[in-house]
């Protein structure tokens, strides 16, 4: 999704095509997979980072093409909405000490993406507070055409204008920019493809316990809503299925409906058989080895934990991380991409399929919902737990697997005891972000710059006055 497109207006004739192409890549993929020693490497993780711009009074700033310029990074790039931007992260390997050198690049980025914003800054954080629907109109898309094609596809499949529905909350939108009010913090980790599934379903089940001790986005235009808002504001603000034509399960945007059984390919063919194209852009010239429209296609299928194949290096596969949301600092980011990533690693040991789906899938919304305050089930307890008893019982797993991956001690322990101080003083960013508002008396601006200020130096939100 990085890389624009020549137009944005497309036939009926290139959507069937395109179709095509995707069936025939399906074929080329399963032979990749099935190569022998594909895919096989150390692992490696990277990150990619959504933020918001904002001026000097908090408010969203609509300049982000001027500041992407401005700064000349290739790191940086441009999001759907016109004050967001991307910074993607260089992969580095698992071994060593990962989350020291992620959380410094981390710092470095945010620093300088924010001293670029002329009259204001950078924002890292879930959804901002100080959004207003005026910020959600036609002219706030990015300026690119992948973003206006996506608009016109989605248009394509849905009746319009749609209603985007959260607890009281209800708007009725021509587009999909609501996208755009969420900032996500995405994880990713290199897997061969013989440990895929395993890896994949443990990606799942750890997604609930690691979300509810994440939460940063709890207001929307006024409300407050989830703990984690974005979860629920991007399945909706995504979903291409109109009323009239709810025949499939899942949303564009999903947590999923059952545990992967086969691996990756398996997720791949079910993109382009569930799920029809939106940016049918045809790529005639490509090697056949890159599957480009197949890894277009699968770049517009949201699910909060999906395959990449990327043909860099000889073709390797990554599970992509896409439910914690950005911020509150580089130092919240990579504690929780530090236990989101050992506690998969843990879980992956076991045979996940016998263990219900529904659990997990239940685990990961109310996850969502009510943060901390959960109730959350796990394989081999009985009955429920409360979230916070729970994310401090799989803290030793999280941090057994990631020292036998190669991950230095000290590394280990300076992301994790920034999980358990915030468990044990619950003292989240949501958390924070509802206790600042009320005392500022529903100032959602004034909120958002001291916010600005505190996630600027760095210091995990669980000390932030």
């Amino acid at each position: 999704m990085g890389q624009d497109l020549d137009k944005e207006r497309f036939s009926e004739a290139e959507y069937t095509r395109f179709g095509e192409r995707l069936r025939e890549q399906l074929g080329v993929l399963r032979a990749l997979l099935a190569e022998p020693g594909f895919g096989q490497g150390p692992a490696t993780i990277g990150a990619e980072l959504e933020l918001v711009l904002v001026d000097a009074a908090g408010r969203p700033l609509p300049r982000n093409d001027e500041v992407r310029k401005a700064l000349g990074d290739p790191r940086v790039v441009l999001e759907l909405g016109r004050y967001n931007l991307e910074v993607n992260l260089t992969p580095v390997p698992l071994a060593g000490r990962p989350f020291q050198l992620i959380g410094a690049e981390v710092q470095e980025a945010l620093t300088r993406v924010d001293a670029a914003v002329a009259g204001g800054g950078a924002v890292p954080i879930g959804i901002l507070p100080s959004f207003a629907t005026g910020d959600f109109t036609k002219e706030a898309i990015s300026d690119q055409n992948r973003y206006r094609a996506m608009g016109r596809g989605f248009r394509r499949l849905r009746l319009e204008p749609f209603l985007v529905k959260i607890e009281d909350l209800e708007l009725s939108v021509e587009d999909v920019i609501l996208e755009a009010a969420n900032t996500s913090w995405q994880v990713h980790l290199r897997t061969p493809p013989d440990r895929f599934a395993r890896l994949f379903n443990a990606a799942q089940l750890a997604a609930g316990p690691v979300l509810a001790v994440c939460g940063n986005s709890p207001f929307f235009l006024g409300r407050r809503l989830w703990e984690e808002t974005r979860i629920a504001l991007m399945e909706e603000a995504a979903d291409d299925r109109d009323i009239e034509r709810r025949y499939r399960r899942d949303g564009r945007v999903t947590f999923g409906s059952d545990w992967v059984r086969e691996g990756a390919y398996e997720l791949f063919e079910r993109y382009v058989r569930d799920y029809d194209p939106i940016l049918p852009d045809l790529r005639e010239n490509d090697d056949p080895r890159h599957v480009s429209e197949l890894r277009l296609h699968q770049g517009t299928v949201w699910q909060w934990n999906r395959p990449v194949y990327d043909p860099a290096g000889g073709g390797h596969l990554r599970i992509e991380m896409r439910a914690l949301p950005a911020g509150p600092t580089c130092a919240d980011m990579t504690a929780n991409a530090a236990f989101l990533l050992g506690l998969t690693l843990a879980q992956a040991e076991r045979d996940l399929t016998g263990y219900r789906f529904g659990e997990t899938y239940q685990n990961f919304y109310r996850a969502a919902m009510h943060g901390l305050d959960a109730k959350l089930s796990w394989p081999g307890v009985d009955g429920e737990l409360q979230a916070t008893d729970l994310v401090l019982r799989l803290l030793p797993e999280a941090r057994a697997a990631l020292l036998e991956a190669g991950v230095v001690p000290d590394d280990v322990d300076t992301a994790l005891e920034i999980i358990r101080e915030r468990t044990r003083l619950r003292r989240t960013g949501a958390a924070w972000q509802r206790e600042a508002l009320a005392r500022f008396g529903g100032d959602s601006e004034r909120l958002v710059r001291e916010y600005r200020e505190h996630a600027l130096s760095g210091l995990p939100v669980h000390m932030w006055p």
